[in-house]
This record gives structure tokens, C-alpha cells and sequence, in this order.
């Protein structure tokens, strides 16, 4: 009888435990996570994580040389110095140097230079044969007079194997309402919302000395070119507001999850479709957007390109990196991660991203379900002005480390895996 009486009183308690293992399951980031002790994040077993780098500021994207230096780009300035060189040491750092007057984003290296954007401007530093800017006081402009107008500034960069670099130019519109009220066509098209191609080595070259490469693309943040496939490989910041702007084609929790984050694989000429289309990762189908008559269920033109792979809405992709190294285990090899920077509007539904994900990949192209690499950046508060940290950048050391950059809380982290 005692023991029955034992087991009346446990069983609410059971109930009470089981429903908080359902949620934490349900919530899971990944199915091996190791506990957040791995400066604070959450990944896979047998994988550490050490911040290597705190307070620097804002760094967004960033490059590791073969000497274990880490170039880092700052979104503005800091100390009147908008690049950082970090010198790695195991799972520490030392500040080696700092130049350029400008913030930004876009960072690269390739034959012998180091190329960093503004919001405007593309530059490059030669450098020397231990990948040290020469001459940190006169680097060389290579593009200038680019779009920078209200929102989606930050100029995002990489090389091809055949001396080209390629900018995103932003749109400055959610979807060209305040610029297409007759509904007509968007008129931003021709200079913003898409990637432009220029020479690698050609001084001061404007818009009419590029290439306009891949059109209607609403803003690309995360951008690299793909080794494996030689193509560039992009991705996408979808639209907002389709519950806020029609309520009565849109649920609060379908404005939530709509329309997808995409990754694109990018040809010349291609043509990704914003503002006249956007994904559905739900129904798996570019859709015809509500301002051009669609209801959200007819379909899009199909001159427009489909994405390669697609996320939930407002996850915000701010780095795309393909792995090429050889530390991390085999199922890792040639396939993306993506910084996802975080989202501020997906309520009611909670805010989400503010972590790095993993996309298999298979023969080039993206192959099986993405996962959660990386989480626990934000902490508690996953809100854009409230969560810790937020990922940005992505680079892989020579070692085949994996390191990210936070924007908000200025630290650089190391991945590695314990072989």
C-alpha cells in the first residue's frame, strides 16, 4: 500500500519531467550536442569551441592565411582601423596589426592581394609572400561609386578562378512597392538587387565597367565560389511582411516561416526573380508574389531560377563557406555551412537563426536535410538587440578549423575536431 501511495504521488512528477524532455528534444539544435561548455555554444560530439578573440568590435567577414593570420573585417572602424590581423596560436590570438580607415564586409584573398569592401567602394592590398599587406596606407581602388541607400548597404564579395570579382549590391526596398506603385516593373533592377562582375585587377572601374551577372536577388550577404562546381554559390535574404501587407492571404505563422532563406547556384544572366517571386520551402515551389497577383498558391513564371536548397524566413544567411578541409569527419567534406545572423521578425512565432548550420552535399549539389553545427550564440534572449552574440563570418584555418565571427558581441570562434 506505502508503495502504491509512492507511485500516485510520482507519477504527476513523471509527467511533469517527460513533457520537459519532449521540449528540450523538440528543441534540440542536433542529435549529438555535446553541453554548452564549449564557449558557451552547443555543437556535435567530438567537435570543441574555443573564442580565440573578444570585444573586437563588430567583425564581420574574414580570412585565414596559410601563416595562421587572421584578416578581419570590421563593420566600422574601430580605433580609426576597419582591419584586424590576428595572429593564431593553437586556441589563442594576439592582435598583429590593424589598418584601413573604412569599415565593411567583403573580404578576400587570392593571387597575392587581400580585397575588402565599404558600402560604396571595393579595394586591394598587395601583399607580400607571407600574405602581409605591404603597403597598409595605399591600397589600390578597384570599384567605386556602387549604391548605398537606406537599407542593405554592405557590399559582400568573392573571386573565380579566372581573375573576376563578383558584389552583391543590395536592394534598398523590401519588394519595390515604393518604387513600382503601378505595378509595372521595378525600376532598382538595374543597378541594385543582383550581382555585379568585374576585373580582379582594373583600377576604378564604375557600373558600366562591370558585368551585371545575376539579377533579382534582394540582398546577398553570404556569397562564395564553389571550387568543387567552379560556380558561385550565393544566398539570399528573403522578403518580410506578407501577413503585415496581406492579412488576408497570410497567416501570422506562414509570414513567420515565409518566404525561405535561399541558396542559389548562380550562372550568368540568371535571374532569381525578387521582387515578382518568392520560395516556399513548404510547398517547395518559387511562388508568384502578392503585389504582381499572387495568393500564395499560384506558382511563379518559370524563368525564374529555383533555389538549391531553402530555410525557414527571416533567418537572416550572413556567411556561406564550403569545406575543403580535412580535419573535420568525411560527411563534411565539400559541403556548406551558413551563418545565420538571426531574425527580427517572426513573431508570435519565436525568433530564430542566430546559429550555423550544416548543408551536405553531394557531386556539387546539395544533397539530404540541413542541421544545426552551431548554437547557443544568442543565449537566452534570441532578439537582435538582445541576444550575446550573433554569427556573421565564416573562414577555415589552414588547418581545416572552422572560425566564426560575431558582429554583436565582437568575439571570433574556433571549431575543431577531436580526431
Amino acid at each position: 500500500m506505502k508503495m502504491k501511495k509512492i507511485l500516485v504521488f510520482l507519477l504527476p512528477v513523471f509527467a511533469v519531467i517527460g513533457l520537459v524532455v519532449f521540449n528540450a528534444c523538440k528543441n534540440a539544435p542536433n542529435s549529438g550536442s555535446t553541453p554548452t561548455d564549449n564557449a558557451g555554444l552547443t555543437i556535435p560530439a567530438g567537435f570543441t569551441a574555443t573564442a580565440i578573440a573578444e570585444h573586437l568590435g563588430n567583425p564581420r567577414h574574414l580570412v585565414v592565411t596559410p601563416e595562421n593570420d587572421l584578416y578581419v573585417h570590421l563593420a566600422g572602424p574601430k580605433n580609426g582601423k576597419g582591419i584586424l590581423v590576428l595572429h593564431l596560436d593553437g586556441g589563442k590570438s594576439s592582435l598583429k596589426t590593424s589598418f584601413a580607415k573604412f569599415g565593411g564586409t567583403g573580404l578576400a584573398i587570392k593571387d597575392g592581394y587581400l580585397y575588402a569592401s565599404d558600402n560604396t567602394e571595393v579595394y586591394r592590398y598587395k601583399l607580400n609572400d607571407k600574405n602581409e599587406v605591404i603597403n597598409t596606407d595605399q591600397p589600390e581602388r578597384i570599384v567605386t561609386g556602387l549604391l548605398s541607400r537606406r537599407m542593405h548597404e554592405p557590399k559582400a564579395i568573392c573571386l573565380d578562378n579566372d581573375g573576376n570579382i563578383y558584389v552583391n549590391i543590395g536592394a534598398y526596398s523590401n519588394i519595390c512597392s515604393d518604387f513600382d506603385p503601378k505595378k509595372t516593373g521595378c525600376p532598382i533592377l538595374d543597378s541594385a538587387a543582383g550581382i555585379w562582375q568585374f576585373k580582379a585587377d582594373k583600377l576604378n572601374q564604375s557600373y558600366g565597367d562591370g558585368v551585371h551577372y545575376a539579377w533579382g536577388l534582394r540582398n546577398v550577404v553570404g556569397l562564395t565560389w564553389n571550387q568543387e562546381d567552379n560556380q558561385l554559390f550565393v544566398m539570399q535574404h528573403g522578403r518580410d511582411a506578407l501577413h503585415d501587407l496581406y492579412p488576408s492571404l497570410y497567416t501570422v505563422h506562414q509570414s513567420a516561416e515565409l518566404p525561405s532563406e535561399c541558396m542559389f547556384a548562380i550562372k550568368k544572366g540568371d535571374n532569381a526573380g525578387w521582387p515578382y517571386v518568392y520560395y516556399d520551402w513548404m510547398q517547395n515551389k518559387n511562388m508568384l508574389g502578392p503585389e504582381y497577383g499572387g495568393d500564395g498558391k499560384k506558382g511563379a513564371d518559370p524563368k525564374y531560377i529555383n533555389p538549391v536548397a531553402a530555410y525557414p524566413g527571416h533567418y537572416a544567411p550572413d556567411g556561406l563557406l564550403f569545406y575543403t578541409g580535412s580535419q573535420f569527419p568525411e560527411k563534411y567534406k565539400n559541403g556548406a555551412f551558413i551563418a545565420f545572423h538571426g531574425s527580427w521578425n517572426r513573431a508570435p512565432e519565436p525568433q530564430a537563426g542566430y546559429c550555423v548550420v550544416f548543408q551536405p552535399f553531394k557531386d556539387g549539389k546539395p544533397d539530404g536535410k540541413w542541421e544545426v553545427f552551431a548554437d547557443g550564440f544568442a543565449g537566452a534572449n534570441k532578439t537582435p538587440n538582445g541576444a550575446a552574440h550573433r554569427p556573421c563570418g565564416l573562414a577555415q584555418g589552414p588547418d581545416g578549423s572552422l572560425y566564426v565571427s560575431d558582429d554583436q558581441g565582437g568575439t571570433i570562434y574556433k571549431i575543431t575536431y577531436n580526431k
